[in-house]
């Protein structure tokens, strides 16, 4: 379980070929840079899932959105099957504003999104 911390953003692998994202605080356009970041460098080499925790994230904006909507389509192309969990209420619902709750993996708990 190695573990990886950037000032805003941990790493965890919780199992091989598993990457879990969690941001620790909310994703708008000063934040989002450094998830689509990480998300990338994390994406790939034998990684056949990625999660993203937003149990801390109690905001998200577009920018956010697209970023990972972005993760998404880059994941389609890896074949790597990106999961999303944790979701509060508040950025719940601007992904069903936005229509974005049936294009993604949602799920309760990271132990959900790490076990489907």
């Amino acid at each position: 379980m190695a573990k990886q911390q950037s000032e805003y953003i941990s790493v965890d692998r919780p199992e091989q070929g598993v990457v879990v994202v969690s941001p620790s605080t909310d994703i708008d356009m000063s934040r989002s840079p450094e998830l689509r970041t990480t998300i990338r460098q994390e994406m790939g080499s034998g990684v056949h899932k990625m999660v993203v925790d937003l149990e801390e994230v109690h905001y998200m904006d577009s920018s956010g959105l697209a970023t990972l909507v972005e993760a998404m389509r880059n994941a389609s192309k890896a074949d790597t099957k990106l999961v999303i969990c944790n979701m509060h209420e508040k950025v719940s619902a601007i992904f069903e504003i936005a229509r974005l709750d049936s294009f993604f993996t949602i799920v309760g708990s990271r132990d959900d999104a790490v076990s489907i």
